[in-house]
Order: structure tokens, then C-alpha cells, then sequence
């Protein structure tokens, strides 16, 4: 390897750890929505140069996670609690549509790849790993969806399941980071349900997952703000 390339390698792994750390922090709301990230501070903190905070912040710029006020300003994204009935019933619709197409379209190598994820997102729940919970989670509804072979359909799901990151995060917090075993049995039902090719019965446990979820986290948000707890 030439040192032109020990250097790349160096900033590359610098920029990932980065990324990796501040995404974790933002997801687990230790970095609180609206907190400043001074790019001096965070090269002093993680001892590398301006460039590679630089790139991880324009990932997770890419990713909603933090934005850029009119001041140059680089902020923690603010979550928009007024948009989320809107972002519900998009999450909830998209749930709906790609666990259909999945049931009518999907072929083995798909349900192989759906249960391998269904494993590891048990496995998280088992360890009360929450972001790894979230990781696996989004990762398993994705390949539900791309079993439905609707790249639109896929890409509009992905992108509303990071921009939920942190609201799944709450879902998460009003069990105590303990998920009942009811709600992972519920992605065995649907996996079921899309091996069988049921489409309507595919359909009704995704509506009803959503649901549920969306319940749980409007239920948590209700009983944190009579509290007066900052979200």
C-alpha cells in the first residue's frame, strides 16, 4: 500500500467513524433535535481535520438527520411533530402497497433474504440492541418491498423509514427497549402471509402493523408531553 493510499484509507475510515457515531447519536436522540454541530468542535473531538467531518455531515445531510440554517449554521434536523399525521399515513400506506406486491410477486430467493432479516431483527430485539432493532427492521420492510419489484414504491418506503429513524426510536423507549414478543411475531405473519401469496390477508396484518405502531408512538408522545418531558 503507498502512503497515498494509507492517507485515503485514513481519511476514509475517518469520515465512517464519524458518520457512524454522530448518525447513532442523532437516532438515539442523545444528539437532541435543533443541537449545534460546530465542525472545529467535532474535529477536535474525533482528532482528524475538517475535511472528513465535513463529508460525514454532508451524509447525513443526505440522510434529513441534521440541515444547514440560513446563518451557515450546521444544526441536529429538527423532527416535525405537526407533519406527522401526514408522515403516518404515507409510512402506513407504503406498509400496505409493498407487502402486497411482495405477496404477488416475490420469488424464493426473496423470502430467503426476508427471513434472514426477520432473524437478525429478533436476534436485536433479544439483545435490547435498539439500534440494532432499527437497523434490522428498516433493512427487513425494504426487502419486503423490493420483493415487490416497484423501484418507485421501494425508494419512496426506504426514504420514509430513515426520515422515522428517530420516531421508531420512541416506539422503541415506550417499551422500555423490551418489544413485546406479539409485535416481532407480527413480520412472521407477514412473511407467512407473502409466501402464501395471500395478497388481501398480506394487506390486512400490514395495515394492522402499522397501526399498532402508529398507536404506540402517538400514545408515548401524548403521555412525554403531559409530563412536559423535551422530545
Amino acid at each position: 500500500m503507498t502512503e497515498t493510499d494509507k492517507i485515503t484509507h485514513r481519511r476514509g475510515f475517518g469520515v465512517s467513524a464519524v458518520y457512524e457515531t454522530l448518525r447513532n447519536e442523532i437516532i438515539e436522540l442523545r444528539l437532541a433535535p435543533g443541537s449545534p454541530l460546530d465542525e472545529q468542535q467535532l474535529s477536535d473531538r474525533f482528532a482528524l481535520s475538517r475535511t472528513p467531518i465535513r463529508e460525514a455531515l454532508v451524509r447525513l445531510a443526505a440522510e434529513g438527520l441534521i440541515t444547514t440554517l440560513p446563518n451557515r449554521a450546521t444544526v441536529v434536523a429538527n423532527i416535525d411533530f405537526l407533519a406527522l399525521p401526514e408522515f403516518f399515513d404515507a409510512l402506513t400506506l407504503m406498509y400496505r402497497v409493498t407487502t402486497r406486491l411482495a405477496a404477488a410477486r416475490h420469488i424464493p430467493s426473496d423470502i430467503d433474504t426476508i427471513r434472514d432479516l426477520q432473524a437478525a431483527f429478533e436476534q436485536a430485539v433479544g439483545k435490547r440492541d435498539v439500534l440494532a432493532m432499527i437497523a434490522t427492521n428498516r433493512d427487513f420492510h425494504v426487502a419486503i418491498a423490493k420483493a415487490g419489484r416497484n423501484r418507485y414504491y421501494t425508494d419512496l418506503f426506504t426514504r420514509l423509514l430513515d426520515e422515522g429513524r428517530r420516531i421508531l426510536r420512541l416506539y422503541y423507549s415506550s417499551f422500555n427497549d423490551m418489544l413485546p414478543r406479539q409485535y416481532v411475531a407480527e413480520h412472521e405473519e407477514i412473511i407467512t402471509a407473502i409466501v402464501d401469496r395471500d395478497v388481501d390477508r398480506a394487506d390486512a396484518l400490514a395495515s394492522a402493523h402499522a397501526d399498532q405502531i402508529v398507536t404506540q408512538i402517538r400514545s408515548y408522545i401524548s403521555a412525554e408531553s403531559r409530563d412536559s418531558i423535551d422530545l
